[in-house]
Protein backbone atom coordinates (compact mmCIF):
# COMPACT_ATOMS: atom_id res chain seq x y z
CA UNK A 1 0.00 0.00 0.00
CA UNK A 2 3.39 2.51 0.57
CA UNK A 3 4.34 1.45 -2.44
CA UNK A 4 1.23 2.17 -4.22
CA UNK A 5 0.82 5.28 -2.26
CA UNK A 6 4.43 6.22 -3.50
CA UNK A 7 3.02 5.94 -6.87
CA UNK A 8 0.06 7.87 -6.88
CA UNK A 9 2.36 11.31 -5.12
CA UNK A 10 4.77 10.43 -8.16
CA UNK A 11 2.15 10.46 -10.54
CA UNK A 12 0.42 13.80 -9.36
CA UNK A 13 3.70 15.67 -8.90
CA UNK A 14 4.16 14.79 -12.60
CA UNK A 15 0.97 15.94 -13.61
CA UNK A 16 0.68 19.11 -11.84
CA UNK A 17 4.30 19.98 -13.34
CA UNK A 18 2.94 18.98 -17.01
CA UNK A 19 -0.23 20.82 -16.48
CA UNK A 20 1.82 24.15 -15.15
CA UNK A 21 0.21 26.75 -17.29
CA UNK A 22 3.46 28.50 -17.89
CA UNK A 23 5.33 25.12 -19.37
CA UNK A 24 2.33 24.69 -21.48
CA UNK A 25 2.60 28.10 -23.05
CA UNK A 26 6.65 28.83 -22.63
CA UNK A 27 6.35 24.90 -25.14
CA UNK A 28 3.71 26.18 -27.63
CA UNK A 29 5.44 29.55 -28.45
CA UNK A 30 8.33 27.92 -28.72
CA UNK A 31 7.07 25.17 -31.13
CA UNK A 32 4.81 28.38 -33.08
CA UNK A 33 8.04 30.52 -34.17
CA UNK A 34 9.46 30.14 -37.37
CA UNK A 35 12.61 27.59 -37.74
CA UNK A 36 13.91 24.94 -39.89
CA UNK A 37 10.96 21.98 -39.16
CA UNK A 38 8.20 25.17 -39.37
CA UNK A 39 9.62 26.02 -43.22
CA UNK A 40 10.07 22.17 -43.78
CA UNK A 41 6.49 20.97 -42.82
CA UNK A 42 4.86 24.20 -44.95
CA UNK A 43 7.02 23.53 -47.57
CA UNK A 44 5.86 19.72 -47.76
CA UNK A 45 2.50 20.82 -47.40
CA UNK A 46 2.34 22.87 -50.31
CA UNK A 47 4.62 21.07 -52.55
CA UNK A 48 3.12 17.61 -51.62
CA UNK A 49 -0.10 18.07 -49.85
CA UNK A 50 -1.52 17.57 -46.50
CA UNK A 51 -0.70 13.54 -46.30
CA UNK A 52 3.18 14.22 -47.21
CA UNK A 53 2.80 17.23 -44.16
CA UNK A 54 1.80 15.08 -41.57
CA UNK A 55 4.47 12.37 -42.22
CA UNK A 56 7.11 15.96 -42.25
CA UNK A 57 5.62 16.76 -38.80
CA UNK A 58 5.74 13.32 -37.62
CA UNK A 59 9.71 13.11 -38.89
CA UNK A 60 10.11 16.54 -36.89
CA UNK A 61 8.84 15.86 -34.40
CA UNK A 62 10.93 11.91 -33.88
CA UNK A 63 13.96 14.21 -34.56
CA UNK A 64 13.19 15.69 -31.03
CA UNK A 65 14.13 12.46 -29.16
CA UNK A 66 18.06 12.53 -29.31
CA UNK A 67 17.97 16.05 -28.29
CA UNK A 68 15.26 14.92 -25.51
CA UNK A 69 17.10 11.83 -24.18
CA UNK A 70 19.95 14.26 -24.58
CA UNK A 71 18.51 16.39 -21.76
CA UNK A 72 17.62 13.96 -19.52
CA UNK A 73 20.74 11.72 -19.37
CA UNK A 74 22.96 14.90 -19.32
CA UNK A 75 25.10 14.25 -22.84
CA UNK A 76 23.80 17.46 -24.05
CA UNK A 77 26.77 18.90 -21.23
CA UNK A 78 29.30 17.13 -23.66
CA UNK A 79 28.15 19.38 -26.62
CA UNK A 80 28.56 22.70 -24.22
CA UNK A 81 31.71 21.77 -23.09
CA UNK A 82 33.19 20.35 -25.88
CA UNK A 83 33.84 22.99 -28.76
CA UNK A 84 34.95 20.34 -31.52
CA UNK A 85 31.32 17.93 -31.10
CA UNK A 86 29.55 21.52 -30.92
CA UNK A 87 31.54 22.73 -34.12
CA UNK A 88 31.13 19.14 -36.16
CA UNK A 89 27.37 18.54 -35.36
CA UNK A 90 26.91 22.72 -35.91
CA UNK A 91 28.18 22.28 -39.61
CA UNK A 92 26.80 18.87 -40.60
CA UNK A 93 23.77 20.81 -39.64
CA UNK A 94 24.36 23.81 -41.80
CA UNK A 95 25.38 21.54 -44.82
CA UNK A 96 22.37 19.78 -44.51
CA UNK A 97 19.99 23.13 -44.39
CA UNK A 98 22.06 24.20 -47.39
CA UNK A 99 21.11 20.80 -49.14
CA UNK A 100 17.36 21.79 -48.13
CA UNK A 101 17.45 25.30 -49.86
CA UNK A 102 19.39 23.46 -52.94
CA UNK A 103 16.47 20.90 -53.08
CA UNK A 104 13.81 22.89 -53.10
CA UNK A 105 15.19 25.05 -56.12
CA UNK A 106 15.64 21.83 -58.19
CA UNK A 107 12.49 20.82 -60.71
CA UNK A 108 11.16 18.09 -59.12
CA UNK A 109 12.32 19.64 -55.66
CA UNK A 110 10.14 19.25 -52.16
CA UNK A 111 8.22 22.48 -53.47
CA UNK A 112 7.98 21.34 -56.50
CA UNK A 113 3.79 21.55 -57.08
CA UNK A 114 2.45 19.74 -59.98
CA UNK A 115 -0.99 18.27 -60.68
CA UNK A 116 0.58 14.69 -60.30
CA UNK A 117 2.17 14.69 -57.26
CA UNK A 118 5.89 13.39 -56.68
CA UNK A 119 6.67 9.86 -55.94
CA UNK A 120 8.93 11.13 -53.31
CA UNK A 121 8.46 8.32 -51.16
CA UNK A 122 6.56 9.25 -47.68
CA UNK A 123 9.08 8.05 -45.17
CA UNK A 124 11.92 9.86 -46.47
CA UNK A 125 10.07 13.25 -46.43
CA UNK A 126 9.70 12.13 -42.45
CA UNK A 127 13.25 11.19 -42.37
CA UNK A 128 14.50 14.00 -43.72
CA UNK A 129 12.47 16.25 -41.46
CA UNK A 130 13.88 14.07 -38.94
CA UNK A 131 17.71 15.13 -39.96
CA UNK A 132 16.68 18.71 -39.82
CA UNK A 133 16.62 18.63 -36.15
CA UNK A 134 18.91 15.48 -35.14
CA UNK A 135 21.44 17.87 -36.63
CA UNK A 136 20.52 21.05 -34.65
CA UNK A 137 23.47 20.92 -31.79
CA UNK A 138 21.31 23.78 -30.75
CA UNK A 139 18.22 21.62 -29.99
CA UNK A 140 20.06 19.62 -27.34
CA UNK A 141 21.53 22.53 -25.38
CA UNK A 142 17.78 24.49 -25.76
CA UNK A 143 16.39 21.31 -24.00
CA UNK A 144 19.18 21.24 -21.66
CA UNK A 145 18.21 24.49 -20.60
CA UNK A 146 14.59 24.68 -20.90
CA UNK A 147 13.29 20.98 -19.33
CA UNK A 148 15.04 21.61 -15.81
CA UNK A 149 13.44 25.19 -15.22
CA UNK A 150 10.37 23.80 -14.88
CA UNK A 151 10.87 20.31 -12.59
CA UNK A 152 10.34 21.22 -8.80
CA UNK A 153 13.15 21.03 -6.55
CA UNK A 154 10.91 18.16 -4.60
CA UNK A 155 10.23 16.58 -7.30
CA UNK A 156 11.19 12.50 -6.44
CA UNK A 157 11.65 11.04 -9.81
CA UNK A 158 13.47 13.70 -11.86
CA UNK A 159 14.17 11.81 -14.96
CA UNK A 160 10.41 10.37 -15.16
CA UNK A 161 9.27 14.38 -14.65
CA UNK A 162 11.64 15.51 -17.50
CA UNK A 163 10.59 12.54 -19.93
CA UNK A 164 7.02 13.70 -19.33
CA UNK A 165 7.59 17.22 -20.34
CA UNK A 166 9.88 16.56 -23.29
CA UNK A 167 6.78 13.82 -25.03
CA UNK A 168 4.44 17.14 -23.83
CA UNK A 169 6.74 19.19 -26.16
CA UNK A 170 7.06 16.75 -28.54
CA UNK A 171 3.02 16.69 -28.82
CA UNK A 172 2.99 20.43 -28.90
CA UNK A 173 5.63 20.32 -31.84
CA UNK A 174 3.45 17.23 -33.85
CA UNK A 175 0.01 19.28 -33.67
CA UNK A 176 1.39 22.81 -34.35
CA UNK A 177 3.51 21.43 -37.66
CA UNK A 178 0.45 19.29 -38.84
CA UNK A 179 -1.29 22.09 -38.46
CA UNK A 180 0.33 24.63 -40.50
CA UNK A 181 1.25 21.63 -42.74
CA UNK A 182 -2.49 20.85 -43.61
CA UNK A 183 -3.24 24.55 -43.86
CA UNK A 184 -0.64 25.16 -46.60
CA UNK A 185 -1.60 22.20 -48.26
CA UNK A 186 -5.38 23.75 -48.60
CA UNK A 187 -3.80 26.55 -50.55
CA UNK A 188 -1.50 23.91 -53.63
CA UNK A 189 -4.87 24.26 -56.02
CA UNK A 190 -4.17 28.22 -56.40
CA UNK A 191 -0.21 27.77 -56.65
CA UNK A 192 -0.65 24.93 -59.41
CA UNK A 193 -2.52 27.45 -61.19
CA UNK A 194 -0.26 30.09 -60.73
CA UNK A 195 3.06 29.13 -61.30
CA UNK A 196 4.81 32.49 -61.16
CA UNK A 197 4.11 32.70 -57.71
CA UNK A 198 4.91 29.47 -57.01
CA UNK A 199 8.41 30.20 -58.51
CA UNK A 200 8.52 32.94 -55.90
CA UNK A 201 7.87 30.87 -52.82
CA UNK A 202 10.50 28.37 -53.85
CA UNK A 203 12.58 31.03 -53.67
CA UNK A 204 11.80 32.59 -50.48
CA UNK A 205 11.85 29.13 -49.01
CA UNK A 206 15.33 28.14 -50.41
CA UNK A 207 16.51 31.64 -49.14
CA UNK A 208 14.86 30.80 -45.81
CA UNK A 209 17.08 27.55 -45.59
CA UNK A 210 19.63 29.15 -46.55
CA UNK A 211 19.66 31.85 -43.89
CA UNK A 212 18.77 29.48 -41.03
CA UNK A 213 21.95 27.81 -42.33
CA UNK A 214 24.04 31.09 -42.76
CA UNK A 215 22.58 31.87 -39.16
CA UNK A 216 23.71 28.59 -37.52
CA UNK A 217 27.06 28.81 -38.78
CA UNK A 218 28.11 31.90 -37.68
CA UNK A 219 26.44 31.26 -34.20
CA UNK A 220 28.83 30.47 -31.46
CA UNK A 221 27.12 28.70 -29.03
Amino acid sequence: MLMLARHATNFDEIWNTIMNSEYLLTSLIVVLLPGSGVVYTLSIGLGRGWLASIFAAFGCTMGIIPAAAASIVGLAAILHTSALAFQVLKFLGVAYLLYMAWRILQDGGDLDVREEKSKTPLVKIAVNGMLLNILNPKLSLFFFAFLPQFVPSNVQNTSLTLLSLALVFMLLTFIVFAVYGVAASLARDYFIASPGVMNWFKRVFAGTFGFLGVKLAFSNS
